[in-house]
């Protein structure tokens, strides 16, 4: 059986292939990447049986090389990791089994400020706006939200906390708009002191099939990012917390009522915790993200059931919804190791060892 993974040289496509190698379903597949290959680690680390070379999705020659590929290679089934080709691939059908989220709502959902502005009239998102980088520099400039203010990039699809900040002032936020050039236009919101969060969620045909949770608590290289965040986590825990599945699926319910489309594939609500220690969505991911893998790890493979979704496989899928992960559990990684995940971590009292 041949395996498309998509958007292969990235660290989260790494982390689905890492999954599906483990799977005893899917385990010896031939697995095959595509990507644009800008991530050169992606493309010498030889992680998949063939790795191709595309265009950006924003291209006029993707279509065209992706479905030539396509006919060459048969692929059985695939799983899309960039957002943009969630995007592109839910409004066609390039004749691969994949299992996605609908078209309007992964529209939708790919824009942070689209998902905001949706929900504004719910306590699923914290309060925000959003302004041109030149009005804020202005000496006019108003900030209805007050100080401290996250801000962060506004535009469709970022990732790894781009342009992200906590500003305690106006001329914080006019000096982080002149560092950010590149970016044209920012997403204001309260700034949300609490824990961080991502819950993977899974449906077909209106079903949720599989949840799985994660927080967040420290990032890899923090220390280079003025925000402290990343987006890439080094060191968090696998939850199973009431509150953040009960806003994850308001939000995307909320979101497929708007849209008026039955809610398929997998995506990933990312939250964080006001004061009072209750959740509000600050974006959705239509897609797996870096540390998929550690579900996998735990016995909880995503990846895996994904697949086999797509495949009309679903009766192979087993019936509980969740698996309930040890407290205290820890996922671990860092720049250039493999993700650990350690079950029921133990304190080392100093003069202790830890061996094999």
């Amino acid at each position: 059986m041949k395996i498309l993974i998509t958007g292969a040289c990235a660290v989260s496509a790494r982390s689905v292939l890492r999954s599906l190698k483990m799977s005893k379903v899917f385990g010896d597949c031939e697995f095959i990447g595509w990507d644009a290959c800008t991530l050169l680690y992606g493309v010498y680390a030889k992680a998949f049986d063939r790795l191709y070379k595309v265009p950006p999705v924003s291209s006029p020659e993707y279509e065209r090389i992706a479905r030539e590929i396509i006919a060459k290679e048969k692929f059985d089934a695939a799983i899309l990791v960039p957002e943009v080709e969630v995007v592109f691939w839910s409004r066609r059908d390039l004749g691969v089994p994949c299992l996605l989220p609908p078209p309007k709502f992964a529209q939708l959902a790919i824009s942070k400020e689209r998902v905001f502005a949706a929900l504004q009239a719910t306590d699923l998102v914290p309060k925000h706006f959003s302004a041109a980088a030149a009005a804020i520099q202005s000496e006019g400039f108003e900030n209805p939200l007050g100080y401290p203010v996250w801000i962060r990039d506004g535009g469709a699809g970022t990732a790894s906390a781009k342009g992200a900040f906590k500003a305690f002032s106006h001329a914080d936020l006019k000096a982080w708009c002149q560092i950010n050039t590149g970016i044209d236009h920012f997403q204001l919101s309260e700034f949300l002191p609490g824990s961080n969060y991502g819950c993977f969620c899974l449906f077909k045909d209106g079903r949720l099939v599989k949840m799985c949770q994660a927080e967040r608590i420290e990032y890899i290289m923090a220390k280079v990012a003025v925000s402290g965040i990343t987006g890439n986590t080094s060191k968090g825990r696998l939850l199973n917390d009431d509150n953040i599945r009960k806003v994850a699926l308001e939000v995307i319910s909320r979101l497929c009522e708007q849209t008026g489309e039955v809610m398929n594939g997998l995506v990933v609500v990312d939250m964080k915790c006001k004061t009072d220690g209750y959740p509000v969505a600050t974006e959705i991911n239509l897609r797996h993200v870096a540390f998929s893998s550690m579900f996998a790890s735990a016995g909880f493979n995503v990846s895996e059931y994904q697949l086999l979704l797509a495949l009309g496989r679903d009766d192979e899928i087993s019936p509980e919804v969740e698996k309930q992960f040890p407290v205290g559990n820890l996922m671990l990684r860092d720049v250039d190791g493999e993700p650990i995940y350690v079950e029921h971590p133990q304190p080392i009292a100093v003069g202790e060892f830890v061996g094999k």
